[in-house]
């Protein structure tokens, strides 16, 4: 699969038929080939990484390292679509955007495979299955919506069996990065799934519970202005901070060099 990296870390040049397509030849392989999840064959997960995901990993190697084992790493956000056609791509016209994934796979699929969504406040999993249900038709095979905290042995040997029991097709993450990275990447060998996706917000935009971005902003790369005006406790370092310092750091990388 053709991929750019955005410093240091590998972006795979997909739009979002793309990634629908993907999807399904992991899930058709496992079905076909009927190996469960262990050591010699992990469940596949997908990255859908934008700004935020690049910055951590720059100050975090071992974050960098579960992105470099993702099946997938997807461009959620204008400034690598824009560095990827910067770097030959020209493909890239849009970003593969988490909740218009989950959107466009649900829509395409229909009750062709089974969903489990993992992640969320307390019984948002159990209202974004309904409302994807009753949008396209999906089957639901579970949801579940962990504490703010880290999982108890009991906790976790309880998610392992609800997987296992409802032997689902795709699992839908929706923690935040960098949570949502590790949890699969720690999940990939216990959890017999073909493929996982931390999608993030998507849990909250797709049942409404937070409002999106004008569709104008979001393909223009300002949706985290939107956010950060929505959110600006929660949202001022990553986007001003952390953003400052990606933008940086790309122009030391990726554009100097081509200037001088």
């Amino acid at each position: 699969m053709p991929s750019y990296k955005v410093l240091g870390v590998r972006v795979d040049a997909v739009q979002i038929p793309d990634a629908v397509r993907v999807l399904e030849s992991w899930i058709s392989e496992s079905k076909t080939s009927g190996a469960d999840t262990c050591e010699c064959c992990p469940a596949r997960y997908v990255a859908v990484t934008g700004m935020h995901g690049v910055s951590v990993s720059r100050e975090d190697k071992e974050f960098a390292r579960i992105l470099e084992e993702a099946g997938l790493v997807v461009a959620d956000g204008m400034p690598l679509v824009w560095l990827g056609r910067w770097q030959g791509f020209r493909q890239m016209r849009r970003r593969v955007y988490g909740p218009e994934l989950m959107e466009t796979f649900c829509r395409e699929t229909g009750s062709r495979y089974r969903h489990f969504f993992y992640g969320g406040a307390p019984g948002v999993a159990d209202q974004l299955a309904r409302a994807e249900q009753e949008r396209y038709g999906i089957q639901i095979a579970g949801t579940y919506c962990p504490p703010f905290r880290p999982l108890t042995g009991k906790e976790e040997s309880d998610v392992q069996r609800l997987v296992e029991k409802s032997r689902p097709d795709v699992l839908w993450v929706g923690l935040s990065t960098p949570k949502q990275e590790r949890w699969m990447h720690q999940h990939r060998h216990t959890l017999n799934v073909p493929v996982m996706l931390g999608v993030g917000a998507a849990f909250d935009l797709n049942t409404g519970r937070l409002r999106q971005a004008p569709q104008w902003m979001r393909e223009n790369g300002l949706e985290w202005l939107f956010r950060l005006c929505t959110e600006p406790k929660r949202l001022w370092q990553r986007y001003i901070v952390n953003g400052s310092k990606f933008a940086w750091a790309v122009c030391m990388e990726h554009l100097l060099p081509r200037i001088f």
